[in-house]
């Protein structure tokens, strides 16, 4: 096997929550794919093995849904193991009660009772999964989970070395004028700081520029806005990150776009690299400004 590459069967309890699983995964970068009939796990195992560290994080959803395919998963994965192959094998479980809330929540048939009495599904499928949740590596019970807890479980089982420490932010310039970014988690608003639109030589220059900044900056205003900003940041992501939030979008506004906004959000850039975030900036309504 090369060196990285990690092979995780997911498999569980219909209605525990695999689909969610799947997300999380997939935010964590893994390759996901649902209901692969267990035959063909080792060619695929094997040609993402072989795609030179493209493909290194699988997940695949092997469930009853595979019908009789899915009785030969243990034999599969025997087999696996001679040739060498690492896996590891995440059981998802839930409680009779909650399994049977949730189906009635979604109006679904169970698959073990497409006909029957859900009650009577849960107890065929545990039966029928007694033999792979015995070789599972993790089991986790999603009864009593928020979609929350159970995306942070699968974050701390499966992420990489302090991956799950860190998350991509992306900071946004933009002006009240032109409408708020749709995607934005976080909205500040920057109209309250000095604004050099208002000094002629200044107002068709932006925020990145030294002149402006200078200008911005020099106002004590602004020096505590931004101290008091870097705080609450540095409260604020660590429980996003716990909460299992992958991505912060930190929409900046002024009135244009072109000069408080800007500025703002290059020194927020500038905060966050220097804290060793994955980081991008943007600034969306500089190309409705005439700059010099």
């Amino acid at each position: 096997m090369i060196d990285n590459f990690r092979l995780v069967i997911i498999t569980g309890m219909s209605g525990a929550g695999k689909s969610q699983v799947v997300r999380a995964m997939e935010d964590l970068g893994y390759f996901c794919v649902d209901n692969l009939p267990p035959m063909l796990i080792p060619k695929f195992a094997e040609l993402c093995a072989q795609s030179g560290g493209k493909v290194s994080k699988i997940a695949l959803v092997v469930d009853i849904r595979g019908g009789e395919f899915f009785d030969a998963l243990v034999q599969v994965l025997e087999g696996m193991e001679k040739q060498g192959f690492l896996y590891e094998i995440l059981f998802l479980e839930a409680s009779d009660a909650t399994i049977i809330r949730r189906y009635k929540e979604t109006r679904r048939r169970h698959p073990m009772a497409p006909h029957g009495r859900i009650s009577e599904g849960i107890s065929r499928e545990r039966d029928r999964l007694d033999q792979i949740r015995g070789r599972a590596n993790h089991i986790i019970d999603t009864s009593g989970l928020a979609t929350a807890e159970l995306r942070g479980k699968i974050t701390a089982l499966f992420a990489e070395e302090r991956e799950h420490e860190r998350m991509t932010v992306t900071v946004v310039s933009f002006g009240f004028k032109y409408g708020i970014p749709l995607d934005a988690d976080m909205v500040l608003d920057v109209r309250f700081l000095p604004n050099p639109f208002y000094v002629e030589s200044l107002r068709r220059k932006s925020g990145r520029e030294a002149l402006v900044g200078d200008y911005i900056w020099k106002w004590p205003v602004t020096q505590q806005f931004m101290e008091k900003l870097s705080g609450l940041i540095d409260f604020l992501i660590p429980h996003y990150v716990k909460e299992g939030k992958s991505q912060l979008i930190i929409a900046i506004g002024c009135t244009g776009g072109l000069h408080r906004s800007v500025f703002v959000a290059e020194k927020m850039f500038e905060y966050l690299k220097g804290k060793g975030f994955k980081v991008n900036v943007e600034h969306r309504d500089i190309k409705h400004n005439v700059i010099e």
